[in-house]
Formats: structure tokens, sequence, C-alpha cells
């Protein structure tokens, strides 16, 4: 079952708003099963939309269509498919009850150019709008089916939602598909690879892997698909319990779950609770475990220690470690982290020095030097990364690595 999408409008062209749409219907498709096998923009004129629907009919059984549904004279997608399947446009009364409602509703008067869309082509099957005043359209051609709707985000999102989805279910014949995504945090992308080479190789041939990377973290997603929804999950759980036994430890969660909100989950979990000491990251792993609803129940404070000054009144950092190594320093560093916990009285503290950039480097602490420590009621943990040269992603990555080493001082503690 393969579907192809197709947006229509110069101003995606010209990249003054992002195609959100065609991400979010893959999305919605792949979960019943759908391959989307090729997404295309393209102006909204008759010429564009003629060609793109020959071609897509050579690739796909479901064509998606969004954009060029409005009610002024640069919008003719409803024109063009009229023409495409030599099917004049017929009033259709209940359209326009649905527009009539959405005015009275808020107070307008109906212009001739809404009347107007209320006319549809014949052959089509109405899609109902109750978010916009555009009616979408369903033209079965008996080996294919091309569908129109709204570019508005919101209206299309319901259409889909309410008829396109379940209709294409009733349409057409679409495998049982289930996924799960594993994230991992501490290897790339290429380095995970490496380690699963055996354990992939070895797959069930109905379950594919996707590797998916972000800075500093990696999802890994399986997706099987077949006939049986409960034999396709159960060998999912398989080999997710094998890629436990592989890569355990740098596995932090699934699905939509974030390493901070996972961190909070530990914390609360054993009544802990955490503090912050920050330079290089100026209170950016702060602002992540309180991005969580709920965390003062855990979240004690913290100190963006930027200034020396800072560092050795607030935190209690010696300063002969100061003088002696310098703020991006394994001394300093531990100060840092051990002092934050005993002035916040916290269970842990997560603490960061580092050479952000762009400037500021040596031979000896290069651009992207940072020191990040843990200190928990057991021992204080620390380690030097070398991230890169950029500002931003090097704040990120430290980011994810001192919140990686939270997490396992927390679950490594007695």
């Amino acid at each position: 079952m393969k579907s192809e999408i197709i947006t229509i409008g110069d101003e995606i062209l010209i990249g003054q708003i992002i195609d959100t749409n065609s991400a979010w219907m893959a999305q919605r498709l792949n979960e019943i099963g759908v391959d989307v096998v090729q997404i295309t923009s393209i102006s909204d004129t008759p010429e564009a939309i003629d060609h793109a629907l020959d071609e897509a009919r050579t690739r796909a059984q479901l064509i998606l269509i969004t954009g060029g549904l409005g009610p002024t004279n640069d919008d003719l997608t409803k024109l063009t498919l009229g023409k495409y399947f030599n099917s004049p446009a017929t009033f259709r009364d209940e359209v326009f009850e649905d527009i009539a409602k959405l005015f009275r509703e808020k107070g307008r008067e109906i212009t001739e150019l809404n009347r107007q869309q209320a006319e549809v082509p014949e052959a089509a099957k109405v899609i109902r709008n109750g978010e916009g005043t555009a009616p979408g359209m369903w033209l079965d051609r008996g080996e294919y089916v091309v569908v129109s709707m709204p570019g508005v985000p919101y209206e299309m999102k319901a259409m889909f939602e309410h008829s396109v989805l379940p209709w294409t279910t009733e349409r057409f014949k679409t495998p049982e598909i289930v996924h799960r995504t594993i994230l991992t945090v501490g290897l790339p992308e290429s380095i995970l690879a490496a380690k699963l080479e055996d354990w992939e190789g070895n797959l069930p041939k109905e379950i594919k892997p996707a590797y998916l990377p972000n800075a500093g973290r990696a999802r890994l997603r399986l997706s099987a698909r077949g006939e049986d929804r409960e034999v396709l999950s159960a060998t999912i759980d398989e080999q997710v319990q094998k890629l436990h036994e592989i890569i355990g430890k740098y596995i932090y969660g699934e699905g939509n779950q974030t390493l901070e909100e996972v961190v909070g989950i530990e914390l609360r979990k054993r009544g802990m609770s955490v503090a912050t000491a920050e330079s290089c990251t100026g209170g950016a792993i702060a602002a992540a475990l309180t991005s969580i609803p709920g965390s003062s129940d855990y979240v004690m404070g913290g100190i963006i220690a930027y200034s020396n000054e800072v560092k050795v009144n607030q935190l209690e950092v010696p300063e002969n470690d100061l003088l002696a190594h310098g703020a991006v320093s394994e001394s300093v560093i531990q100060a840092m982290a051990q002092g934050a916990r005993k002035k916040f009285k916290a269970d842990f503290a997560v603490a960061t020095s580092g050479i952000a950039g762009p400037d500021g480097g040596s031979d000896e602490k290069p651009i992207g030097t940072v020191w990040i420590a843990v200190a928990g009621p057991q021992r204080t943990w620390s380690k030097k990364y070398l991230f890169g040269t950029k500002r931003k992603l090097n704040v990120h990555l430290s980011v994810n690595a001192a919140l990686a080493a939270l997490r396992r001082e927390i679950l490594e503690t007695v």
C-alpha cells in the first residue's frame, strides 16, 4: 500500500512557510501501514497540478493533496481537479450549511466567494470541514484515490483524523504495524550501529530498525509489520530485551520520554533531590530539569557560577584550586558539585565548567573542553569531555552528558 503527498502553494516553494503537513501525515500513515513513497511541493497552477497527478498515479494508490482550496482566485486546486477528472462542479447543500454555521458563529456575512466554496466536483465525496470554509474531496478512481484537503494545518488534521484515515482503512487492505522506539544517550550513531551489527543481522525479517540521531542522543526505532498485532508485539519485546543486554547502560527510556523526565522519575521514586552549579551551560541544566511539571518535588535550586568570585563565595571552591588549575579543571568541578550539594542540602548536585567557544581556548584546553561532575551520597564522579568548536552545540551536548551522568549516579546509588 503506497501513498504520495502533494503540497500546493507558492508560499512553500519560496520558503515563506514550512511544510509541516507532510511530516505529520506521513507519520500517521506509517502508523496504519501505508508507505509514503514521495512528497512533492508544487505551485498552484493547473499545469503543475496535472503533471504531479500524472506522476503520482504511476507510484501510489493513495494521493493526498493539501492546499489551494481557498476562496480567492489564486486557489485553483478544486477547479483543476474537476477538469482533470472531467467532473463538473455541483452545489452541495451540506457544505453550504457548514459554511453558514461557521459564519453565524463569527457574526459575519457570507460573500459570493464563500458561497462558491460549496461547489464541489460531482465525482467527489465531500470531506466535511468543521474548522473552516473549504471542504475536502475524496475522489475514488478505482485503481487509485485522490484526496484534497485545505493547507491550514488544524483544518487538515481534523479532516484527516475524522474522515481520511478511517476511509483509507476501509478502502484499502493495510497490514498491522507496531513501532517501538528505544532512547539512548552517550553513543554516537555510528558506534551504536557498530555495537548492534550482529543483533541487526539476526533480526526477524518482519522487523525493520531505523537509527534516528540527535546531538548527544540517538533513537532506535523498531517497526514490525504483519498480520497479527499480538505476535508482532511479542517479537519486538524479545528484541528489546536483547538490546538491553547489549547496550543497556546507554538506554534511558522509550517512546517520547526525555532524559530530564527520566531523571525526575528516578529522583521522585527514591524521594531524593538535586541541585545544579553551572558555568558554561548557563542554567540550561536547571532549565531542563524544571521544564518537567512537578519538578519542585525534587529540584532544590541552582547557581550559575560564571565568575570565579561566585564559585568561591557561593560554592566554596578553594581559591588555590582556581589559581593552580583554572576554572576548567577536575578539582574545581568536583568542588562546585560538592558545594552545590552542601548549599542546597540536596542528595545530588550536578556541575559543569568548560570553554563553550567560539574563543577562549588554548593548546592545553581547546574550545569544547568541558568538565562535568555529579556529587552524590556515596561519591563525587567527574569526567572531561571534548565536544567541538560550536558554542550552542557544546552547551546542548554538555546538558545531555550531565543529565546522563546524573541518571547513572542515581541508579548506582545504594
